[in-house]
């Protein structure tokens, strides 16, 4: 598959969430992007506009008006950008982690990261900038606005960098007193970012874990259940199982793994959400998302 580096009116309205008549008023009034034309006459736009729409974009919804910005040169936009990411921080993060991407660009990705964290610390990038930036290109993946290599360069990156403080939470010791949290993904399971934030959370909250990662068949965690004693399950369902087997799924895991020792086990991601208000097993605890789990290992954590 080539990789995208021309854009259409249409991808461009899904990236900076300008809509496309107002991109073709603001060419026409102030001559703001000069796309090329197909021999069809249909606009086709560069990666450079790309990313001049988006420092036009956060300029724009951060108050300024059109005209203004349209006499800027493009040191003077910078400039401002500059002024104004004080005041939204969080949405300019998230467009330099745009950039990134679409430039394929580990150093702007590593810069902009070591930026943010200066004055905040890792869960508040998870929960401010990863999650909103993961949630609006898997729109733009769907809509056909990026290709599966961007998506895959930028979700690669952030799971390299919640793996890093993972690591640096990583006990030399297991402490038998507490649970052991074992995380899996379900059998043909493979997003991950979901279940490596549980994880760090989990040794964050101080409870032992056993990371066994995507693609898991559910006989395989009997292996777990014979070496531990006080084993609480975590699995994060993003796509895999679909919501009828994931029923089934239940009444298998209480069969052949909770039948003995009634092991607990926690379920997440979005093939969960259904289950909410029908679950019937009172060793199945749906989790809605992150800041719950957090509030589960508090107490937990307390009982």
């Amino acid at each position: 598959m080539s990789i995208q580096t021309t854009f259409s009116i249409k991808d461009l309205e899904n990236l900076s969430g300008i809509k496309a008549h107002t991109i073709r008023i603001w060419e026409k009034r102030y001559n703001l992007l000069e796309p090329n034309r197909t021999d069809t006459n249909i606009r086709e736009y560069s990666l450079d506009s790309l990313k001049k729409l988006l420092n036009i974009s956060f300029l724009y919804n951060s108050g300024l008006k059109i005209s203004k910005i349209a006499a800027l040169d493009e040191d003077e936009i910078i400039k401002l950008i500059e002024e104004y990411t004080v005041k939204d921080k969080d949405a300019h993060t998230i467009q330099l982690l745009k950039t990134a991407m679409f430039e394929f660009n580990y150093p702007l990705f590593q810069k902009t990261i070591q930026e943010f964290e200066k004055t905040n610390d890792f869960r508040t990038l998870f929960f401010d900038i990863f999650i909103p930036l993961l949630t609006e290109l898997g729109t733009l993946w769907h809509t056909g606005t990026i290709d599966p290599a961007h998506e895959h360069f930028i979700s690669e990156l952030i799971k390299q960098k919640i793996i890093v403080n993972i690591d640096s939470l990583k006990k030399e010791s297991f402490d038998d007193t507490k649970p052991t949290f074992c995380l899996y993904l379900p059998h043909h399971e493979m997003h991950e970012i979901g279940l490596l934030y549980c994880h760090y959370e989990v040794l964050k909250a101080g409870f032992n874990t056993v990371y066994l990662g995507p693609n898991i068949p559910l006989e395989n965690l009997k292996h777990i259940v014979k070496h531990y004693q006080n084993v609480l399950f975590l699995s994060y369902f993003t796509v895999k199982p679909k919501k009828t087997p994931l029923a089934k799924y239940i009444v298998d895991y209480s069969d052949k793994i909770d039948s003995e020792k009634k092991q607990s086990l926690w379920l997440m991601g979005r093939e969960t959400q259904e289950l909410k208000e029908k679950n019937t097993f009172n060793n199945i605890t749906v989790v809605q998302n992150h800041t719950e789990l957090i509030e589960k290992l508090k107490i937990l954590k307390k009982s």
